[in-house]
């Protein structure tokens, strides 16, 4: 995230609850954050890294949804999809977020973990499909869910899945996982002075057209009063830190 507007952050962090501070939570991973350093596919040990965090948030009874990106296979935006018009390109990238999930099924259930994976596109034989009242008995018995397949309509981003998908299972807060720590007022990997901002409100995200989340997903958020933390899931422990009452990353809300 290379820009950002609200307050300042902290120059000291409060102190982590020993508690988790949410009950559900919906986790919106990109499809680059699990290719790690590499341009394209997965990296296995970062796949792992991730799954044994998300397995120290599962432990503590947390109930965790997760909505994965494709764009490290395929993006219906991207120079790989020129000549396809929109429609099929987007399909191609939903089938993208399928095997994303899929791995990161896999990953979780060599560590004890219990998952399923539902698509919003049908692929009856391979993942269940999307149905709202099976994903909030999976997470009540504390399997953690991956919700594939983006909205299962063409036009959409996964971020706007993700939107979706947290208010629909009563999700307390949103947490995009990225590879910068928070929303900056430039971007940080390029300029050593940029400042990260602890918070950010919905509306300056909006009036700003800032690229926290598209436009349609901070939306999403603003009318089912949900809060977005951005953080980096690189950072071993940020997972969990998040969700006792750490200061990590950038907190979209009210």
């Amino acid at each position: 995230m290379s820009e950002g507007a609200g307050q300042p952050a902290p120059t000291t962090a409060p102190p982590v609850s020993t508690k988790p501070v949410y009950k559900r939570v919906l986790l919106k991973l990109s499809g680059e954050a699990l290719a790690g350093n590499n341009k394209f596919g997965i990296d296995v040990q970062v796949l792992a890294d991730i799954a044994a965090e998300i397995a120290v948030v599962n432990r503590a009874g947390i109930e965790l949804g997760i909505v994965v990106g494709g764009g490290n296979f395929f993006r219906g935006v991207s120079t790989a999809a020129a000549g396809m018009d929109r429609v099929s390109a987007d399909y191609i990238g939903m089938l993208a977020t399928v095997m994303n999930a899929m791995a990161m099924q896999q990953a979780l259930q060599h560590i004890g973990i219990e998952c399923r994976v539902q698509s919003a596109i049908n692929i009856n034989s391979i993942v269940e499909p999307y149905i709202r009242g099976k994903a909030m008995k999976h997470l009540k018995l504390g399997r953690v869910v991956i919700f594939a397949g983006g909205t299962g309509n063409p036009l959409f981003t996964t971020d706007t899945a993700a939107s979706l998908r947290a208010s629909e299972i009563d999700a307390e807060i949103m947490l995009k996982a990225t590879r910068v720590d928070g929303v900056y007022n430039a971007d940080p990997e390029k300029n050593s002075q940029a400042q990260k901002f602890a918070s950010l409100s919905y509306d300056s995200v909006l009036a700003r057209g800032l690229r926290v989340m598209d436009l349609t997903a901070i939306t999403l958020c603003r009318d089912n009063n949900l809060p977005v933390r951005v953080f980096d899931i690189h950072a071993a422990g940020n997972l969990q830190k998040a969700l006792f009452g750490g200061d990590v990353g950038t907190l979209v809300g009210n």
